[in-house]
């Protein structure tokens, strides 16, 4: 609306008619619009949500799952905040096991527990006492969309009932037993402790690299195509992965590349039924004879998961592909020239006869020589057996129905950078000059810029 003694004039009667015309679209009158206004207007006036920043996954599932069960520690600081002073640190520190890990803690306690309902009494009581704390920065409306279906009413009375109400008391502690005579205890446990960790987080940012080296990257996918409110910045190893599901040979070979140099397979085999017979075929028979000791999978020293036979396999495959892929890039780096990549073709460097790499004027020693699918005189040509073995991987990653609901996910709640809450989030960034070149950074007293920074 105008402000009062300001002059209205067509363009002001022009942009209230549009603003009209928007709201009627969702609201059919005066009243509900003023409601949803009421609400937001509350809504901005609620604590603000507890945000999760988490950066450069890289397939490790397991710590991935950790964090967000406990919240990065803020579940525990909530539970220190209102347990503090009435039970002992040992004491917080199972309630909050309980709470990350509801089924695997019950199994423990149950073997042990002599009263089990005094255990559930106590136990349920408590847990209603931090859902209660984590839930009060939400609008009910909020609240009830994270609750388990099964058990939504009875968690939302007790949500809103306090058990030290003298007219409530007897209602409150009734719904109480009867969880626990109809056996839904650990049922009911175990959900309210799902509610906690899901409303212990209000948004999840993820800051990219879900895939590559560790081997849960689609576990973690999995996770967050059920989670709720979450985003996704993506890094330069979930763009590879993009790539790859889109079809770009290039990025199909430097997918496979990067998890047979981690001796990940479990993600392509396992996660995404990525068929690897043929390139594992390929690699036997054309480097049958070759150890190739400097394409050995990087590996943890106590790694027992992969034999001796295993990690030459892998080797051999690993730089099957990395041949291969130095020959696809190549391919498109000429297909591009504005790209002005040509310095990335190196294959043509090699002297063969001498055995060493020239670049620049300058020999380097080759510790491998043995490239039995580049012909000097056309390095970047691929073979008829590396074009079938290319056609083959390309149909296998295009067909992955896993691999396209997880990539369909990325595309969904993903960009190259957000903004929240004024805060502008991405992956990684080297500072520049106004003129391309590195900027020097100021590091507690030391200037670093480039790989040193």
């Amino acid at each position: 609306m105008s402000a009062p003694n300001t002059p209205i004039t067509p363009v002001t009667i022009e942009n209230d008619r549009r603003v009209l015309e928007l709201l009627s679209q969702t609201f059919n009158d005066v009243s509900s619009a003023s409601t949803e206004i009421i609400n937001l207007e509350a809504i901005l006036n609620l604590p603000k949500g507890t945000e999760h920043f988490v950066a450069d996954l890289h397939g490790e599932h397991e710590a991935f799952r950790h964090i967000l069960k406990n919240a990065s520690g803020n579940i525990k600081r909530k539970v220190t905040e209102i347990f503090g002073t009435t039970m002992r640190e040992q004491e917080i520190r199972e309630l909050c096991t309980l709470i990350y890990y509801p089924e695997r803690k019950l199994e423990y306690i149950k073997a042990s527990e002599n009263d089990l309902d005094d255990f559930y009494n106590i136990t349920l009581h408590q847990l209603i006492k931090v859902c209660q704390s984590v839930s009060s920065k939400y609008t009910r409306s909020k609240v009830r969309k994270a609750l388990p279906r099964e058990f939504a009413y009875i968690i939302e009375e007790l949500l809103h009932e306090s058990s030290s109400d003298d007219n409530k008391q007897p209602y409150f502690n009734r719904i109480i037993e009867t969880i626990i005579t109809t056996g839904q205890a650990d049922a009911f446990i175990a959900a309210l402790c799902n509610v906690i960790q899901r409303l212990s987080i209000d948004q999840l940012h993820i800051l990219g690299d879900i895939f590559d080296r560790g081997p849960g990257a689609h576990i973690i996918m999995d996770t967050l195509c059920d989670y709720g409110q979450f985003d996704i910045q993506w890094g330069n190893h979930d763009a590879l992965w993009m790539g790859a599901a889109a079809g770009n040979d290039c990025c199909i070979a430097n997918v496979l590349r990067l998890s047979l140099r981690y001796g990940n397979l479990a993600t392509l085999e396992d996660g995404y039924g990525i068929n690897l017979v043929p390139l594992a075929t390929f690699a036997m028979e054309t480097y049958g004879d070759d150890p190739c000791d400097f394409f050995g999978p990087h590996l943890d020293t106590d790694d027992t998961t992969h034999n001796e036979k295993t990690r030459r396999l892998i080797a051999q495959m690993h730089k099957a592909i990395s041949i291969i892929q130095f020959k696809l890039e190549a391919a498109l780096i000429d297909k591009r020239p504005e790209w002005n990549m040509a310095d990335r073709k190196l294959l043509e460097h090699i002297d063969f006869d001498r055995k060493v790499f020239t670049l620049d004027g300058k020999d380097y020693e080759m510790r491998d020589i043995n490239f039995p699918t580049v012909d000097p005189a056309d390095p970047y040509r691929l073979t008829p057996e590396e074009e079938e073995l290319v056609v083959k991987l390309h149909h296998s990653f295009k067909v992955s129905d896993k691999l396209k609901k997880h990539v369909q996910c990325l595309f969904t709640n993903g960009c190259m950078y957000g903004i929240y809450n004024s805060n502008l989030l991405f992956h990684a960034s080297m500072p520049l000059n106004a003129d391309g070149s590195l900027k020097e950074v100021d590091l507690r007293g030391q200037r670093y810029k480039g790989r040193e920074l």
